[in-house]
């Protein structure tokens, strides 16, 4: 018996939470493997190698959603696909899609070692810390093609509904990330190099099962060697609608990049502490990004068998459960923000930087769970260049301009520069208030005509 869940029929939150919360725990274990690096590298090396970890891996995480947004675009293909009954296509959708990410993989891994160096620049990586800098994006760059690899396995998983399959590959790869993170970093005192080399071979390992396991899986599509092949028509498909998606999340990976630049020239201890923070942070909003993905792969299945209602109920769930856990977000990040620095970080006064930050971000967990909701509703309703456009407004309008002013005060309160952040959001959620009530008129105006003509 497989592991997917069709959303097209029965229950609405039941099987909504049963695919988001594998969702969440594979996301949690994915954010671990650099929060893993940032914490044995805290406790065991020095402040430069926690500066490097922390811009490095900002870099890394940057390159690595920029793959996950991309491949959203298989995701909700294939998702539409099987809501219109057409699953036995699915094969040529995989097929296209593994020669566009090969290609997308092979560029990777070349161009992003080449570029360590100007990239460490480009993100003001502090002195003492740029030499750890480089070779921790150079190293992690090796392993793009694992990271890519894996996004677009996990695309397929998700797009027929099973979230279960990738939270079990990561698991067993990110006990092993643990385990080399100790042994290199701990042991042996290889610092910011142990830390990259643990994290991509742990990464090559989950790829390697999860190929395993889908060899072994009886999937809603045929699926062979010939279908491996560069299919026009597909690969436009999954581009028009995967890459407003990718381009927006690598402008606001740019924004929280040049947000760590401005931080960067303020001093070490200050890049620390927002390196700190900013793992934080991932953690924080690993609740509302899985309903991010899981609304994305819901709507994107009734909209294909044509139950736009049935998606719009789904959104006001996902809203109502994430803003009572965004509450406990925001108490816990906001009044303990010390507690939680204090996990990847023995400074004092780094810690005391990252409570400051994490403050802010507390204030941003009351706004996401609404954004990140209308996000996935809108990318599985295949609207992904809007998604770019409000995104690009918030990071480059709003969140940029915001952090270089705070940065000008003196003293510089690191509180002040994390407000970007939900400053940016507030007007997002605005924007995307304001499509949906656009989006629902004209869904309820169809209806009604269709009404009329039966």
């Amino acid at each position: 018996m497989g592991r997917e869940i069709n959303f097209t029929n029965g229950k609405i939150l039941t099987p909504l939470l049963k695919f988001m919360l594998p969702v969440f725990f594979a996301m949690l274990l994915q954010a671990m493997y650099g929060a893993v690096d940032l914490l044995i590298v805290g406790q065991f090396a020095e402040s430069h190698d926690v500066s490097a970890v922390s811009t490095g891996s900002q870099m890394m995480m940057t390159i690595t959603n920029l793959v996950t947004s991309f491949a959203m675009g298989t995701t909700i293909l294939l998702a539409q696909r099987i809501g219109e009954g057409r699953g036995k296509e699915g094969g040529e959708v995989v097929g296209a899609g593994i020669c566009l990410f090969g290609a997308i993989a092979l560029a990777f891994t070349v161009l992003v070692p080449l570029l360590a160096g100007p990239l460490s620049r480009l993100m003001n990586a502090p002195e003492k810390a740029f030499e750890a800098t480089v070779s921790y994006i150079r190293l992690c760059g090796f392993g793009s093609i694992f990271i890519i690899a894996y996004n677009l396995i996990g695309s397929i998983f998700r797009g027929i509904g099973d979230s279960k399959t990738p939270l079990i590959t990561v698991l067993i790869a990110c006990g092993l990330n643990i385990a080399g993170d100790l042994l290199l970093v701990a042991v042996f005192h290889m610092g910011t190099a142990g830390a990259a080399i643990a994290t991509v071979a742990a990464q090559a390992f989950s790829v390697l099962i999860s190929l395993l396991i889908l060899r072994k899986r009886t999937l809603p599509f045929t699926f062979n060697r010939k279908d491996i092949r560069f299919r026009g028509g597909i690969i436009r498909l999954v581009t028009r609608l995967g890459l407003p998606i990718a381009l927006q999340d690598l402008l606001v990976g740019i924004s929280f990049l040049v947000l760590l630049a401005i931080v960067n020239d303020l001093g070490l201890t200050q890049s620390a502490g927002m390196g700190v923070a900013e793992r934080v942070c991932g953690f924080i909003m690993l609740i509302p990004a899985a309903f991010m993905q899981a609304m994305a792969a819901f709507a994107a299945q009734n909209i294909g068998a044509g139950k736009y209602s049935r998606a719009k109920r789904a959104l006001w769930y996902a809203v109502g459960v994430s803003a009572a856990l965004a509450v406990v977000m925001f108490a816990v990040a906001f009044w303990h923000g010390d507690l939680l620095s204090g996990i990847f970080s023995k400074d004092a006064a780094v810690i005391a930087e990252s409570a400051e930050y994490l403050k802010a971000y507390a204030i941003d967990c009351l706004l996401t769970c609404f954004l990140f909701c209308f996000i996935g509703f809108f990318n599985g309703l295949g609207m992904t260049r809007f998604v770019m456009i409000q995104g690009i407004i918030g990071a480059f309008l709003v969140r940029i301009s915001v952090a270089f002013l705070m940065s000008r005060e003196v003293p510089v309160s690191m509180f002040h520069i994390g407000l970007a952040t939900p400053c940016s959001t507030v007007l997002q959620v605005c924007m995307c208030l304001i499509c949906f009530f656009i989006v629902n008129h004209r869904y309820r105006k169809a209806d009604a005509l269709r009404n009329m003509q039966a």
